[in-house]
């Protein structure tokens, strides 16, 4: 196994064209939380780490029309989408370019952007601190970073769904024990801070939903089922659980959908920081 198929096995939702569009519509959901106070109006170019499959890419150029972003990844598969993708959005045309490339070794020369976007891939990789550093060479002084990621630990469902529960865990330990880290937020600041970056901040951002806006409610339960359900097949396939509580596990999804007083609880860590 190559060095970079090693490592896209901490991916565990796999590279199917459903888990792309699940991308997809998972960052158009979750738009209005990661970007609130992202802010790239005053640069001209941006390094984004992680880029699979274009979702956030898309989202930047939209954001920020005078920004142009360069994209890296290691999966091929994630690549040809984005780069399809991307090419059929005419607000996109000449604005960014793709490259596959390990984020621990990038041929980028130093100071060669003015800032960087991470989103949901420090949790993915091995090593998120080597990573930071790398990125950390590459930007130029005053460059400003954002990064957001999981806390998976804050996830809860009430009333209390513990198949659902178990099922998560169980996709914690094992993401965990591929080299992954699902609870990496919290370690944002330690390892921006350890990276030489300055003006290091964090921000605990919060998805709550109960009965005072049920169909936002509804949108949040099917987000999360989305993104549990797109595990099941490979935590199958290892043996690391069985139908009957996957089974379980869609009936609480089902009952708590129906439920009028559910409630969905979920937090994850954005920080900030800048190059000195």
């Amino acid at each position: 196994m190559s060095k970079s198929e090693d490592k896209n096995r901490v991916y565990i939702h796999g590279f199917s064209k459903e888990e792309q569009d699940r991308l997809r519509a998972q960052a158009e959901f979750m738009e209005f939380l990661v970007y609130r106070d992202v802010n790239f109006s005053q640069i001209d170019n941006l390094l984004e780490v992680g880029g699979g499959v274009g979702a956030q890419t898309q989202i930047l150029l939209r954001r920020f029309p005078k920004l142009k972003v360069t994209s890296i990844d290691i999966n091929d598969r994630q690549l040809l989408e984005a780069r399809e993708h991307l090419s059929s959005l005419a607000y996109a045309k000449d604005r960014y370019e793709i490259h596959n490339m390990n984020a621990e070794k990038m041929t980028f020369p130093e100071n060669s952007f003015q800032g960087a976007f991470l989103c949901w891939v420090l949790e993915h990789v091995p090593d998120a601190s080597r990573i930071l550093a790398e990125v950390r060479r590459v930007l130029a002084p005053n460059s400003k970073i954002f990064i957001t990621e999981v806390m998976n630990f804050a996830f809860f469902l009430d009333p209390y769904c513990p198949a659902i529960w178990k099922f998560w865990m169980t996709l914690n330990d094992f993401q965990y024990e591929r080299g992954g880290d699902p609870f990496v937020g919290v370690k944002l600041g330690t390892f921006l801070r350890n990276a030489g970056f300055s003006d290091v901040k964090t921000n605990i951002l919060t998805l709550y939903a109960d009965n005072r806006e049920p169909e936002l409610r509804e949108r949040v339960i099917l987000h999360w089922q989305d993104l549990i359900m797109s595990a099941v097949d490979e935590l199958l396939s290892q043996g690391r659980v069985n139908q009957e509580l996957v089974d379980a596990m869609k009936k609480e999804f089902r009952d708590i959908l129906k439920n009028p007083n559910a409630i969905l609880f979920d937090s994850f860590m954005q920080a900030s920081a800048r190059v000195p």
